[in-house]
């Protein structure tokens, strides 16, 4: 399975970037995670096959997850982006039938004050 992301770039704190991560193949869950600088990985968001969600504290109520599963694609939309938001996001998604955990490659996210 290949994961490939999309949508990252440079914008102003307040606004918004959608990302988006395309799948070669059917997956349990698919998510985000995002490391900083200096930083270690950490979770953003994720959602099942069945739309079940689990977000970070950080980014309740201004990150949204979704998923189209006939494209076999996740989107996260990133509304009222904060300078502490500045980070590579990382596709990541599971397989139940491989059991196996797979990532993209990650796409910089910036966001200036």
């Amino acid at each position: 399975v290949q994961l490939q992301a999309s949508g990252g770039g440079l914008v102003q704190a307040g606004e918004s970037l959608r990302l988006s991560c395309a799948a070669s193949g059917s997956l349990f869950s698919m998510g985000w995670y995002r490391q900083a600088p200096g930083k270690q990985r950490e979770l953003v968001a994720t959602i099942t096959s069945g739309g079940i969600t689990n977000y970070a504290g950080s980014v309740k109520g201004r990150f949204t997850i979704s998923r189209d599963n006939t494209k076999n694609t996740a989107y996260l939309q990133m509304n009222t982006l904060k300078p502490e938001d500045t980070a590579v996001y990382y596709c990541n998604a599971y397989s139940r039938v491989t059991k196996n955990t797979y990532w993209g490659q990650g796409t910089q996210v910036t966001v200036s004050s």
